[in-house]
């Protein structure tokens, strides 16, 4: 239990807080209970990965740690935030504030180029300078030359570059990726596997990797193993 309990220096508690969390979906089949009981403590500025089989819960754990599913009980907790507590405009505010997250499959807006995309979560926040820094993090992981590109005239690879420089634009506490080297072949992946702790340690970030890669998980400085929605290791 020690190494689930590693604190944030600076304030004394962890970023991420997860105690007794349960998820239970409905389906054709019947009431799914894809998370059992989730007891976990992140603290600021760790890198954690999770992995697990198909089906253990992964992806589900990253969905309730960033606010985009309501646990079905227990408390989730994320920079001081009880997330049952938040309405659907506050769990907004909380990941535009404190979270940046990055999917499998990009999620980037088709009808904007990267410039575009990039710039949204500081858009939305009312930054006046929004354009000027998506441009220098778009410079940051080597998509300069990219600006005024749409998603469908970029890589794969390329596509989570933006996603990436999105994520971390608005410099959140928590970073979650998701699978984010599943789409890409090898080589590609390896590059954006680089990337994306090369952001973490420049930018002081919490990150969240969830993967079914063993060596990938192995770069976090802690693993967490799920297997049938609950932590076994």
């Amino acid at each position: 239990m020690k190494a689930l309990r590693r604190m944030n220096a600076s304030s004394g508690q962890p970023l991420v807080r997860l105690s007794g969390v349960t998820l239970n979906l409905a389906s054709l089949a019947g009431q799914v209970n894809v998370l059992r009981g989730i007891d976990l403590e992140i603290a600021g500025g760790e890198t954690l990965g999770v992995v697990g089989p198909s089906g253990s819960g992964k992806s589900s754990l990253l969905m309730v740690m960033g606010g985009l599913e309501r646990a079905s009980s227990g408390t989730v907790r994320v920079a001081g935030h009880d997330l049952s507590t938040l309405s659907e405009d506050g769990l907004a505010r909380l990941r535009r504030d404190h979270v940046g997250i990055v999917f499998q499959s990009f999620q980037l807006i088709p009808t904007m180029t990267a410039l575009e995309n990039v710039a949204v979560p500081l858009e939305l926040a009312g930054i006046a300078d929004a354009l000027d820094r998506a441009e220098a993090e778009l410079q940051a992981v080597g998509l300069g030359h990219r600006l005024d590109h749409y998603p469908g005239q970029m890589s794969g690879g390329e596509q989570q570059r933006v996603a990436l420089a999105r994520a971390v634009i608005a410099r959140p506490r928590l970073l979650l990726a998701d699978e984010p080297t599943g789409n890409l072949d090898g080589a590609t992946g390896a590059e954006i596997t680089q990337l994306m702790f090369d952001l973490h340690a420049r930018h002081g970030a919490t990150l969240v990797l969830i993967t079914h890669d063993p060596a990938l998980a192995a770069r976090c400085g802690r693993v967490v193993r799920l297997a049938d929605g609950k932590v076994v290791a």
